[in-house]
């Protein structure tokens, strides 16, 4: 029944060897609408993927819309009622007018098959577009001009092929929840067998986990504080505790089987990658920043960084430390991590310095809700918790007690509303140390007895949680080396408040 306009233009090119035809199926494509046109139900299972554009003959694409909005329309598409829509279409009259219709019908077998003529119009569709692609990357190399750099033209063809490749699956739509039941009975297991009983990623830090039960995959969990609180240190303490105790075993169908820990993505907005790399070396070391910056260490200390950053250098962590990204930028890359090398975690420091990529003007706060939005899609899609740092607003240093809260976050609408579990960092030791009165009076001695009761201790203070309690997780908090860890429970009752 090949006798389209289309499938004739491809014939006049059969003898020529320089000719390709783009990948098509015309048979399908008859199949597909006839079956259709004898059984509206058919509809029903191919709708949530495939388009009038995915059909090589634009014809058949014409019939295939218009029988469609008769049957969502509660109405009967048949070779009889589609007659009019069709009535002046030069390219129907061309292969003998409505009677095609009646033809393709009367061809049509069974409703059985309906599904495999679709996937095979739709595969070959995405065989045109990547096609299309191709030959766009090929013609851009070759006549770009000189401001439009190949670092770009990758970028945007990562772009193209990750818009290709999420468009129209074949997935999605309602499933059965005993799908979706087997899936938390299976997470629930993993979770009883694994050491700390966690279903989510380890943070490395017991209370946290206790409190949150692991990061959990298609989160986003936002971890905000004002500045010099420690929100980078911690953030940076979980990736580098997450990537550390990455297990994983090879399974017989080439796929990789994460035992624990995660592959930790760190897109790095504020700091370089060698000061967060330094960062980590002080934490592992014990040896403090500041002095490994400056070089004042000793011989010991020197073969503890040696020790360290042997360590280090085995740790499946990978620092982007690119500035300005926008959100676009950032998801091409986090997907190409995932696809080079696997991805478990993504850290973002920190959410105010991405941009959304478009024309806001001073509308920062629908910019701030593009870039929270997209993040969380990105979540979904990687199926990996993402951990983005925010900035709070001043209003926090006005209050007498400046333990954050949620009405604090910049532009917290969006961040709020999007946010899976809000985290704030709180050390009381920073304001109080900045309150310190004249030595040798009454009030130094109180200063004094204050600072011994916030030093070196932590809050995380957990804003919100889908998944379980909001509350406060106490901690010790070493500045020197800017590390979180367990607060001790010989000086503790409960980490909780």
């Amino acid at each position: 029944m090949e006798n389209t306009s289309s499938a004739y233009q491809a014939a006049e090119h059969e003898d020529d060897p320089s000719y390709r035809v783009s990948p098509h199926n015309i048979e399908a494509e008859q199949a597909l609408i006839g079956v259709m046109l004898i059984n509206n139900e058919a509809y029903d299972r191919i709708a949530s993927f495939l388009e009038p554009r995915h059909f090589f003959d634009p014809l058949h694409g014409r019939i295939y819309e218009a029988a469609a909005k008769l049957i969502t329309a509660g109405h009967l598409a048949s070779p009889v009622t589609l007659k009019n829509y069709f009535e002046r279409d030069e390219a129907l009259a061309e292969i003998g007018g409505p009677q095609y219709l009646a033809r393709l019908a009367g061809a049509a077998t069974t409703i059985i098959n309906v599904d495999e003529y679709a996937r095979m119009i739709y595969d070959l569709a995405v065989r045109r577009d990547l096609i299309t692609v191709g030959t766009d990357i090929h013609n851009r190399a070759y006549e770009a001009p000189i401001d439009d750099t190949p670092a770009q033209q990758i970028l945007d063809a990562e772009q193209a092929l990750y818009q290709l490749a999420e468009s129209g699956k074949y997935e999605g739509g309602f499933q059965n929840f005993h799908e979706a039941l087997k899936v938390a009975i299976d997470m629930a297991a993993a979770a009883y067998e694994r050491d700390g009983g966690l279903s989510g990623i380890s943070t490395g830090l017991r209370d946290l986990d206790s409190r949150l039960g692991g990061l959990q995959p298609s989160d986003l969990l936002i971890l905000a504080g004002r500045p010099s609180m420690g929100k980078t240190a911690l953030a940076t303490n979980i990736a580098f505790n997450a990537a550390k105790a990455y297990k994983a075993e090879h399974q017989t169908d080439g796929s990789v089987k994460v035992l624990d820990g995660a592959i930790v993505g760190f897109f790095s907005l504020e700091m370089s990658a060698e000061q967060l790399a330094t960062r980590l070396l002080a934490e592992q070391s014990g040896v403090p920043s500041e002095r490994i910056r400056r070089g004042k260490i000793d011989e010991n200390e020197f073969h503890q960084l040696v020790d360290a950053s042997r360590e280090l250098q085995s740790v499946p962590l990978y620092i982007d430390d690119t500035g300005g990204l926008t959100i676009a930028t950032l998801a091409a890359r986090a997907r190409r991590l995932k696809r080079q090398r696997g991805l478990g975690l993504l850290v973002i420091d920190y959410l105010q310095l991405l941009s959304g990529g478009g024309k806001y003007g001073d509308n920062r706060v629908q910019e701030v809700t593009q870039i929270t939005t997209g993040l969380k899609a990105l979540a979904k899609e990687l199926n990996v918790p993402i951990l983005a740092l925010s900035q709070l607003s001043r209003q926090v240093e006005a209050r007498e007690d400046k333990r954050p809260q949620l009405s604090d976050l910049r532009e917290s609408g969006s961040i709020e509303q999007d946010a899976d579990v809000v985290m704030f960092v709180f050390r009381e030791e920073y304001y109080v140390s900045r309150k310190e009165p004249r030595e040798g009076t009454p009030e130094h001695l109180a200063w004094q007895d204050e600072m011994g009761h916030v030093h070196g201790l932590a809050e995380v203070i957990i804003g919100k949680q889908r998944h379980g309690p909001t509350g406060t997780v106490k901690m010790q908090f070493q500045a020197d080396v800017t590390r979180f860890s367990n607060l001790d429970q010989a000086h503790m009752q409960d980490p909780f408040e």
